[in-house]
């Protein structure tokens, strides 16, 4: 049984017996389909003959139907006419043309549309089925249809159906079964099968629906928010009870996904191949209890770090619902500072005033946390910044001046001291700093000061290194393990990073010569020697005669002598 969900409707895929006899052949099936006629014949059952058949203005008669409230015969044409039939008196009541109705907007149509499928609901209720993929909803009383819905496939409609409790309407091409209301066109839940669908059978009053499809088995379908099972399989009701109460997890639920830094962080890379890794696209997924296990053993203050900084996160919303000045934020406050200048310019600009502004990145949502997470803090200090950003000395310098005003202000606000406000300094002045002959003197300065900076750091550490002493280092060996030599712990740790695969072939290579040292210095070599091909061909075949020989061979236990005297011969 097959469990799928759309929309949060559940669908169970059961499987039934063959939908049309196998001995029918491919020629017969399409004698049995024909349809090109432009009559309608009427068989009497209880006299057991035929009527005189209605003759329709059409060319062929695709589908019928008869409504059930007061008898109205409909035929389906491959005109895009319904022509609506009294069978009482035999007479045409009604012709309805469905084809240019089925056009609308969105729709794309090459041909002219014919009447595919066609369904009587109530009274009053009628849907109808095009070739092109569209379902119309008429009132039997108006010629403009109520809604019509557009399966988006280009592909004939097969099927319509009524479902009452809830005002649903089931239509079916040869790729989806589709369920929407009637009122409003809302998809309720839609089916897509493996095969290419021919029909579509809705039991009544209950949840299960049948398809005959391009394949020998039939397909049939329980949803029961559509309904119960029906009495003879009353069983289905509690299955899917049971499998509602059981749902099963999904894929991956219980799994970490990781790269190959994160197992280098963690000091993983030895698992890598083996099952407690399972290789996914440009990681792996581990099980997430060993995760946080190795996590915890790594990083044994990690809960620690992560309890204070939500602490922190929490004051700082309390403390933000309070009546504050504005003011820079804690993290990137050249860069705030730089964007609020910015701003500033383009309102003092007046050719700028007609262009629309667009938002800020400080009262944008999606830049938030680069004000407040300090892992987002620039650092102007880097090699890369400082190569990449040479003019920028200048202007930083005088807005690091501002931001030192700035915070000065602020402490003298905190300290309830009054003081009038200073003038502006004179670094506020705009200089001019695009030329491009002197973006290339700064490039320069700043690459002789990164190589001075660089020089004196290596001077710094070749100091370090002569102020070292250099101590003996002693290491721990492990109990049951012998000490031989560093090289042979080093090849040895090598050894244990490869795979069980590698591991094995290399002592499989190795395995004529065994070289190992003892304690007292002494060396001892055990060797393997492995037979030719020649020798091993020569002792089965020895093998084979042995057990020949013994197969073949006769006790001589039963010949005695004739006087029935002595032993007996063996």
């Amino acid at each position: 049984m097959q469990v799928s969900s759309l929309n949060e409707v559940k669908i169970y895929s059961l499987s039934c017996g063959k939908s049309l006899p196998e001995w029918l052949s491919d020629r017969k099936k399409r004698a049995l389909q024909k349809k090109d006629v432009s009559e309608v014949y009427r068989l009497n059952l209880e006299q057991g003959r035929y009527l005189n058949p209605l003759q329709t203005d059409a060319a062929e008669n695709n589908v019928c139907d008869i409504n059930s409230v007061h008898g109205l015969f409909a035929t389906g044409t491959i005109e895009g006419r319904v022509e609506c039939w009294d069978p009482r008196t035999r007479n045409r009541v009604g012709l309805l043309d469905c084809a240019l109705n089925s056009v609308t907007a969105d729709s794309e149509i090459n041909n002219l549309p014919t009447i595919s499928a066609l369904k009587f609901n109530g009274a009053l209720t009628m849907a109808v089925g095009t070739s092109t993929g569209q379902v119309l909803l008429y009132d039997l009383r108006s010629d403009k249809p109520l809604l019509v819905k557009d399966h988006q496939y280009g592909l004939p409609i097969k099927s319509v159906h009524f479902q009452d409790s809830l005002d649903l309407i089931l239509s079916a091409d040869s790729r989806i079964i589709k369920m929407w209301n009637k009122n409003s066109g809302k998809i309720f839940t839609s089916l897509e099968p493996e095969h290419d669908l021919n029909d579509v059978c809705l039991y009544p009053n209950s949840g299960m629906l049948l398809t005959a499809s391009e394949t020998p088995k039939m397909g049939i379908y329980y949803i029961p928010v559509l309904g119960p099972a029906p009495r003879w399989c009353s069983f289905l009701d509690n299955l899917t009870e049971e499998l509602e109460e059981n749902p099963e997890s999904t894929v991956y639920d219980d799994y970490k996904f990781v790269t190959k830094k994160d197992l280098e962080n963690l000091g993983l890379t030895h698992l890598i191949g083996s099952p407690f890794l399972r290789a996914y696209m440009h990681g792996f997924f581990m099980d997430i209890r060993l995760y946080h296990k190795v996590k915890l053993m790594v990083n044994p203050f990690a809960y620690e770090e992560y309890r204070k900084d939500k602490i922190r996160q929490k004051i700082e919303e309390t403390r933000a619902q309070r009546v504050q000045l504005k003011k820079l934020p804690k993290v990137n406050k050249e860069l705030a500072l730089k964007l609020i200048e910015e701003e500033e310019e383009k309102q003092k600009s007046t050719w700028k005033k007609k262009v629309k502004s667009l938002p800020s990145i400080l009262t944008d949502d999606r830049f938030k946390v680069m004000f407040e997470n300090p892992d987002f803090q620039v650092d102007e200090e880097s090699e890369e910044f400082r190569l990449l950003n040479p003019l920028v000395s200048k202007i930083s310098e005088k807005r690091k001046k501002k931001l030192r005003l700035l915070e000065q202000q602020e402490l003298r606000e905190k300290e309830e001291e009054e003081e009038p406000e200073g003038k502006p300094s004179d670094a506020e002045s705009s200089e001019s700093s695009d030329d491009e002959k002197a973006w290339v003197e700064e490039v320069r300065k700043q690459r002789r000061l990164l190589q001075q900076e660089e020089k004196v750091k290596r001077q710094e550490r070749l100091k370090e290194d002569q102020q070292t002493v250099l101590k003996p280092q002693f290491y721990e060996i492990k109990a049951g393990e012998e000490f031989r030599s560093f090289k042979d712990s080093a090849t040895k740790q090598k050894l244990m990073n490869k795979t069980l695969e590698d591991r094995l072939k290399i002592e499989a290579k190795n395995g004529t010569l065994s070289i190992s040292d003892t304690t007292v210095g002494s060396k001892q070599l055990t060797f393997t020697l492995k037979r030719s091909e020649q020798q091993k061909k020569q002792q089965e075949a020895e093998k084979l005669h042995r057990q020949e020989r013994k197969r073949l061979s006769r006790s001589a236990g039963h010949l005695k002598s004739r006087h029935k005297r002595g032993r007996s011969f063996h």
